[in-house]
Formats: C-alpha cells, structure tokens, sequence
C-alpha cells in the first residue's frame, strides 16, 4: 500500500514539518536558549516520505527516520539532500522494531496509526527508549476524524485518545500536554480540512 502511494512524483503528504511539531521544536528552541545540541538524537517512527524528519535535522538533530515504505524513505534522503541535511533511514516493520533502552532524546509520531495491538506495543517501548530529559511528541487522530473525512484510516481502533496516552505515559512520563481538539490540517493531498487530532508531548524526568 504504502509504496504505491509514495510512487507519486510530488512528496503526496507535502515536504513541510507538522504545525504541531514545528510548534513544539521552537518552543524547545527557545527553553534552550534558542538552539538544540548536535548531540540530540531522534527517532521518527512511520515518517513516510521524510518531511517531519528532515525538518528535524535541519535543526541539527541526528536523525534516524523509521518507515515500511522503501520509496518513502528513498524520497527522505532527497528531500534531505536538497536540504543539505544527513539522515539514516531504516527499512523496518514498527511491529518488530527494536528502539533500543535510553537511546534517543526525542521520539516522534505523526500521524502514525497502527492496528491496536501494534500500536500498543510501541508506545509502550517509549517510555525505556527514552534518554533521562527525553520527550516524545505525537500527533494522531482520534476516533472523531472519522466524521471529518479529511485524512487518516477509517477502522477506528486504528484511532488515538488522550485516554490511550494517559494510560500508557501516566505513570512514567512527565505529560505536558495531552489534549484532543479539532483543527485545520494542511498536509499535501491526503490531509486537507478540519480534523480531530491529539496532541501529546511528554517527558522522561528520569
């Protein structure tokens, strides 16, 4: 499924960031002074054709951009090299992919929806896999799209919740924000209109 749909020529979901996670980086930016260490890692789960993790190397990240498509992560280093930017792209299932234990200082997800018990699975491996300062920032859709029609998968246990990330992130995670709404998403041809989306970014204070 997800080679055809990147065979396209165009980047289909667009070659800029997420608002929500370009937010998030300069409000990280301006905690630190108005810069990230070159020391950072990122892991950027299902990140299809590159643009979120491309963005976040050119905020002087070490990148590792995780996806199933061969042709979406193709299309991440070009994109990356017109950015003049580095990436490391991984060829993986996030089934049976390994994030390792204190490894990375930020873990993003957007709008990587999975069958539940995938999704389980990875969200609870966050937690391990983050450094001691770590955060990890989501955005997903929750069961509400589903009347927009504007994007994402139509199984809605596919769908995310600010209950599902309490669950999980409650007890071992600082959560500074967990909050669903609705709001205009632009994102090339397949997330285009308002949408229900939640939003996540939580810290590992230990």
């Amino acid at each position: 499924m997800w080679d055809d749909r990147y065979s396209a020529q165009e980047y289909v979901y667009g070659t800029e960031p997420n608002e929500f996670l370009r937010d998030c980086v300069k409000s990280i930016q301006i905690q630190n002074n108005g810069s990230l260490s070159t020391q950072l890692t990122c892991l950027m789960l299902a990140d299809g054709e590159g643009r979120n993790g491309v963005y976040m190397a050119e905020q002087g990240l070490q990148v590792t951009s995780v996806d199933i498509s061969a042709v979406g992560l193709e299309k991440t280093q070009k994109l990356a090299l017109t950015r003049n930017v580095s990436i490391t792209t991984v060829l993986a299932d996030l089934a049976d992919y390994d994030m390792g234990m204190s490894k990375w200082d930020f873990i993003v997800g957007i709008f990587c929806h999975f069958p539940p018990n995938v999704r389980d699975k990875v969200l609870k491996a966050i937690p391990g896999a983050l450094k001691p300062g770590g955060r990890v920032i989501f955005e997903c859709y929750t069961p509400k799209q589903i009347e927009y029609k504007t994007g994402g998968p139509s199984d809605p246990t596919w769908l995310y919740s600010s209950e599902i990330f309490h669950e999980v992130f409650g007890d071992t995670l600082e959560l500074e924000r967990n909050e669903e709404l609705v709001r205009h998403v632009v994102e090339g041809t397949f997330h285009s209109g308002d949408a229900s989306v939640v939003q996540l970014i939580a810290r590992k204070v230990k």
